[in-house]
């Protein structure tokens, strides 16, 4: 009874320690929202950025990708909407480009 008492106990917490978030992986394109976000931070000081929302990915070729991001921005009591979007290279995880568009309402 011991043995199988003992072999739950180490089973439960072998479990315990795969369900930490270190274990968890990350998306990949977080890393570019945390880019994209910079950006919006930088070219709007101080204006509250109001929604966030990942557009998803589009493959270019065999190693470049393109994500993209759209930022709801307030300035001056109005609301517009300003999509970034980043081409970086998935073998190497180098970023190649950034683009910023702002759209008004």
């Amino acid at each position: 009874m011991k043995k199988y008492l003992a072999a739950f106990l180490i089973m439960c917490s072998l479990f315990i320690n795969f369900q930490k978030p270190g274990f968890a992986q990350k998306p990949d394109y977080e890393k570019y929202g945390r880019i994209a976000m910079a950006v919006i931070k930088e070219d709007f000081p101080g204006q509250p950025v109001r929604d966030y929302e990942y557009l998803g990915r589009k493959k270019m070729n065999d190693t470049k990708v393109e994500d993209g991001f759209r930022f709801k921005v307030q300035e001056k009591n109005q609301n517009f909407f300003v999509t970034i979007r980043v081409n970086h290279d998935v073998r190497n995880k180098k970023l190649l480009n950034l683009t910023v568009e702002t759209q008004k309402q």
